[in-house]
């Protein structure tokens, strides 16, 4: 968030409605210099490590809890839960968008000043989502009984538990997507403590709720009613959570139909994008079953679940960079930090996801071999490491695909997945009849590198960021260290065929790396940054070591 939204945030959080006049009362407003030019990145760096707690918290839970739910359910109950817990997952992103519109054009009213419309866009999205998922919870009860007969396989003594608990799952619609409205002022006034605070108990509460009715003897219905009531609960919270930052919320209900024609022009464009993301995403592994034995499928799909993993790093930092890029605009006085804080942000990702891909791809045999046998090794290694270099060349581009939604030119996303979707199917059908599994990841790899370059094309295209940039920056010198250590990590290999050895090696190496980081590539600006965030932690635990 650039200096003025933080002020105008600041300001909101202050407004005193009078209840005789009807008057708000502000305190004054903050100039554009009164924070340090390292508090935004190191506000960015707090934000994003908030983040990434919030999203591997939930995992390690889950790591724990599945096996027991999976041994107590039985394998065709776990079957029914996991496809509840994907409804929830993947509706929560079919808003229309209207969620990052919501935090867009919040982060733009608190940037300038524009306070008295906070309200009005947060009850107008609000209401909106909530008939949504009203709509979509009616759809889905009407659709439920020929689901489970006839688009699921599930087996006649589980149909009527099947159909209750989808039932009642269909009443969290409404809250699921509901969510994303009151999160999204959260975000936009860069309020990722308070989210996360939500967001870490809500995901934890998808593997503990049915361990804790299994426990008490509970099935399906029971466990999918605990699971909306949670959700319920969470928007909920959220919502507390913006009455709290914002408290002239609680003065003012209003709707604006020009607003929502505003969001759902936004929102549209936003929804198409997603959607197409997905389907890409997700062709490679529809195609290998449709073409290749089903076997084969897992061959394939496990070394992707691993090196998908990375990516909950730059989506932190996504979620971190939106508020803060909508915010800025193009005025001149923020193109500046514009251009800095998204070269810095590449700059972040490329020191940070550069020599733990480059250790993927040089240890995948080993990796798989340990993780998942010899068999998964042979087959698999080279899927891998493909499938890896892929995850490194998309993760950068997390950051010109933000900017340019942030902006408002979500149009241009979904025309370049529009100009993506039909090459990469021919490429994918021809490749995996080539090649099989290795030419699906060829294929997958090769669609990420061009949306890569046409997403940082655009950038320059649209003047959001010139290319040239990227020198003022520093970041040739940082690919350039990357590529070193890329070339140096090989070297494990031939030293030893011991692990022991083959680690104690890459961990000097990567030692080494991080001084070299520190001492050539990072400027003041990013050690301050990466100082001030270390200090908010710290802050932060001696503060409830203090409390309790």
């Amino acid at each position: 968030m650039t200096d003025r939204a933080v002020a105008a945030s600041h300001t909101l959080m202050n407004t005193q409605v009078d209840a005789q006049t009807g008057r708000a009362e502000t305190t004054p407003k903050l100039s554009h210099a009164d924070l340090p030019a390292t508090g935004q990145k190191g506000l960015i760096v707090h934000n994003t490590a908030l983040n990434l707690v919030g999203q591997w918290v939930p995992l390690l839970v889950g790591l724990f809890a599945i096996p027991y739910i999976v041994s107590e359910l039985g394998p065709g109950r776990f079957g029914l839960l996991s496809v509840g817990w994907v409804v929830l997952g993947y509706f929560s992103v079919l808003d229309l968008g209207f969620g990052r519109a919501t935090t867009k054009f919040v982060a733009e009213c608190l940037e300038q000043g524009q306070t008295e419309r906070v309200p009005a866009l947060l009850w107008t999205s609000l209401s909106v989502l909530v008939l949504l998922g009203s709509v979509a919870a009616v759809l889905a009860a009407v659709l439920t009984p020929v689901a489970v007969t006839k688009l699921l396989k599930i087996p006649p003594p589980l149909i009527g538990e099947a159909r209750t608990a989808f039932l009642i799952l269909a009443a969290s619609f409404p809250a699921v997507v509901a969510t994303n409205a009151v999160r999204g002022v959260l975000e936009a006034a860069q309020r990722f403590d308070l989210v996360n605070y939500v967001k870490v108990p809500a995901n934890i509460s998808v593997f503990v709720l049915p361990v804790i009715a299994l426990l008490f003897g509970s099935h399906l219905p029971g466990i999918f009613l605990l699971l909306v009531l949670s959700r319920l609960i969470a928007m909920l919270a959220y919502l507390a959570c913006c009455y709290r930052t914002f408290p002239a919320l609680r003065h003012c209900f209003s709707m604006d139909l020009k607003l929502f024609g505003q969001l759902l022009g936004y929102g549209g464009w936003l929804t198409l994008s997603t959607v197409l993301g997905t389907l890409l995403m997700s062709m490679d592994r529809l195609l290998i079953g449709s073409r290749l034995p089903v076997a084969v499928v897992g061959y394939y799909a496990a070394p992707y679940e691993a090196v998908a993993r990375v990516w909950t790093i730059p989506g932190s930092l996504s979620s971190t960079l939106f508020p803060t890029f909508s915010s800025m605009g193009l005025a001149s006085e923020s193109k500046t930090h514009l251009e800095q804080l998204y070269c810095r942000s590449l700059k972040s990702l490329l020191l940070t996801l550069g020599p733990l891909i480059s250790m993927v791809i040089v240890f995948a045999p080993q990796l798989l071999g340990i993780w998942l046998g010899p068999v998964f090794a042979a087959k698999s290694s080279t899927v891998m490491q493909v499938l890896a270099l892929g995850v490194l060349v998309n993760s950068l581009a997390f950051v010109p695909f933000t900017l340019i939604q942030a902006l408002g030119r979500p149009d241009v996303t979904a025309k370049f997945h529009m100009i993506e979707f039909p090459l990469f199917a021919g490429l994918l059908w021809v490749l995996i009849g080539h090649d099989g599994i290795q030419g699906a990841a060829i294929a997958w790899t090769i669609r990420l590198t061009l949306d890569a370059a046409l997403l940082f094309g655009g950038c320059a295209w649209l003047g959001f960021v010139p290319l040239r940039a990227f020198a003022r920056n520093g970041l040739p010198r940082t690919c350039l260290a990357v590529l070193l250590f890329a070339v140096a990590c090989p070297a494990a290999l031939l030293i030893s065929k011991t692990l022991w050895a083959r680690t104690v090696f890459v961990g000097i190496l990567t030692a080494l790396f991080a001084v070299g980081g520190w001492s050539f590539i990072l400027d003041s600006i990013d050690k301050a940054a990466l100082a001030s965030a270390a200090a908010k932690w710290l802050r932060v635990v001696r503060e409830r070591r203090h409390a309790h």
